[in-house]
C-alpha cells in the first residue's frame, strides 16, 4: 500500500530563503544535466551518474556529493516521465530517430531528498541546505510517527505552492526499486515545473 504524507513548514523568513536558494541551485544543477542526457539518449540512474557525477561535482561544488545525486536521480526520473510513458507526446517510440527535446526545470522544480540530506527524530526535521542544515519542529500524529519506524520510504520531496509556502511531501510504499511513485506517472502528464524544447 501507497502513503504520502504531506507536511507544511513553518519557515521563518531567514529560512524560505535558504530553501529557496537550495531550489534554484537545484534547478541549475538539473539544467546542465539535461543536455547530456539529450545527446547522449541515457536517463538510467546509474548510468547517467557514472556519465556526469564527476562534471557536476565540478561545476556545482556548493551543491555537495548528495545533492548532485539527488539531481541525477531527478532528471532520470523526470526523463523516464517524458521519454518513456506509452501516453507522453515525446516518447522515444514516437520520435524515432529524431533527436530528443531538451528538458527545462524551472526554478520552482521539487528538490528531493534522501536519508544523507534529511532526517526526522523526535518529532524534529534536520535537512541540508547550501548555507548548512536547518531545523523545524514537526508535529506529527502517532500514527505518521510510526510509519517512519515501520515503513519503507521511497522519496522525500521539497517543493513550493503558489502563495510560496515550502512543505515537504514523505512517499511511504513496497514497490520495487526503480519505479516512480509521482502521481503524474499515472497519466503521462508533463510537470508543470518542466519546460520541453522541441529538437528543431
Amino acid at each position: 500500500m501507497n502513503f504520502i504524507l504531506r507536511i507544511p513548514l513553518l519557515a521563518s523568513a531567514a529560512q524560505t530563503e535558504s530553501l529557496q536558494a537550495l531550489q534554484q541551485a537545484f534547478a541549475q544543477t538539473c539544467n546542465a544535466l539535461a543536455p547530456i542526457v539529450q545527446q547522449t539518449r541515457c536517463w538510467n540512474r546509474v548510468a547517467l551518474h557514472h556519465l556526469a557525477y564527476k562534471q557536476l561535482r565540478e561545476k556545482f561544488p556548493h551543491m555537495g556529493s548528495q545533492m548532485v545525486c539527488n539531481a541525477i536521480y531527478s532528471v532520470s526520473r523526470t526523463c523516464r516521465l517524458v521519454y518513456q510513458h506509452p501516453q507522453s507526446p515525446f516518447n522515444v517510440a514516437r520520435l524515432g530517430d529524431k533527436p530528443l527535446p531538451l528538458l527545462r526545470f524551472t526554478e520552482t522544480c521539487p528538490v528531493y531528498f534522501d536519508r544523507h540530506t534529511l532526517s526526522v527524530k523526535d518529532q524534529w526535521l534536520s535537512m541540508y541546505t547550501l548555507e548548512g542544515r536547518i531545523r523545524f519542529h514537526l508535529a506529527l500524529r502517532p500514527e505518521d510517527e510510526k510509519r517512519f519506524h515501520e515503513k519503507k520510504l521511497r522519496e522525500i520531496v521539497l517543493s513550493r505552492d503558489e502563495q510560496g509556502q515550502f512543505g515537504l511531501s514523505f512517499w511511504f510504499s513496497h514497490t520495487q526499486d526503480g519505479e516512480t511513485p509521482a502521481a503524474d506517472s499515472a497519466k503521462g502528464e508533463i510537470p508543470e515545473y518542466v519546460m520541453v524544447e522541441e529538437a528543431t
